[in-house]
């Protein structure tokens, strides 16, 4: 399928959308960077009521979801209505809006996974300080300790451990500011090697192609908090089980694309997060395979091959 004209939503360019321009022109398509912030409702303006800059009264033939700027709830609302409206009329969107709600609210993606079996570690969310204050102390008399995340953060960014922390017991801390008055607490898992470690799995159209360990000294593993990426082949060692559990996530949350990050556990390796607008200059770091022409191949040859009904007036 050639000639298509693909919009790639993002909030910033710079190396990813370079690479999947080029991926879309050695296919023989055309892309587009589009700002969500930019895309607006004009119900007069059209049959489908959108104004995406740079498509006229026309809608593109496919949409590639980069990332989505934060905002106000009400800005958010707006963005992912957008890409709610695109898949209503019939546009292929690659995840689409319910897969990036579903990854973006990490207590959504921890119920999913626990319903579908795939191992992750136990987890809670409540508004009640009193019932988090409790929670974290029964957790530190039983030796163990919690980590406490913004609902919706990333890159490792605001986690903080609480219970029983290296010999003492810290209190949950105000969950106001940066938790947004919700206590999202998932139990630590401890390092099982030092330098510690994490993966990180990619998974395209629901099969794992590239994988790497994240390592480092601090218990984060994140790229952005300096951990360094090494290359781990998915056909040895932990690679097999890796790849079944990365594809049972992202079916799970039903993606069309995931990068899911995993910690080596006593019983094996378990999903912490799904990410459903994953980031992947690292990874392909570490790996030859293009990770760029995968997600461009996969949205053109089985995404927008699906048959589909456009809602047009």
């Amino acid at each position: 399928m050639t000639g298509l004209r693909v919009a790639i939503m993002t909030d910033e360019t710079g190396w990813h959308t370079r690479e999947l321009l080029r991926a879309l022109r050695e296919r023989g398509c055309t892309g587009r960077c589009l700002d969500l912030a930019q895309c607006r409702i004009a119900t007069p303006q059209a049959w489908h009521g959108l104004v995406l800059p740079g498509f006229g009264d026309r809608l593109p033939d496919a949409v590639l979801v980069r990332g989505i700027a934060g905002g106000s709830f009400e800005q958010v609302t707006k963005r992912l209505g957008v890409l709610h409206a695109l898949r209503e009329f019939g546009v292929p969107v690659y995840n689409d809006a319910r897969a990036i709600e579903r990854s973006v609210d990490k207590s959504m993606t921890s119920l999913l996974l626990h319903a579908a079996g795939v191992a992750t570690p136990p987890t809670w969310a409540t508004e009640s300080p009193a019932a988090a204050a409790q929670l974290v102390l029964r957790e530190s008399a039983a030796g163990r300790a919690l980590v406490l995340k913004p609902l919706f953060g990333s890159q490792g960014q605001g986690l903080q451990r609480v219970g029983w922390v290296d010999g003492t017991h810290v209190p949950l801390p105000p969950l106001e500011g940066a938790y947004g008055g919700l206590a999202y607490l998932q139990r630590f898992i401890p390092p099982r090697s030092q330098p510690g470690h994490d993966w990180r799995v990619l998974v395209v159209g629901g099969s794992a192609v590239a994988a790497m360990r994240r390592v480092s000294e601090h218990w984060v593993h994140n790229v952005a908090q300096g951990a360094r990426c090494e290359p781990q082949p998915l056909a040895q060692g932990a690679g097999p089980e890796l790849a079944r559990l990365a594809e049972a996530a992202a079916r799970a949350l039903d993606m069309d694309y995931a990068g899911v990050d995993l910690l080596p556990d006593a019983d094996g390796p378990t999903v912490l997060e799904v990410n459903g607008v994953a980031a992947w200059q690292g990874l392909q770091r570490v790996t030859p395979f293009n990770i760029a022409q995968a997600l461009v191949r996969d949205l053109v040859e089985r995404k927008c091959a699906r048959p589909r009904a456009r809602l047009q007036a």
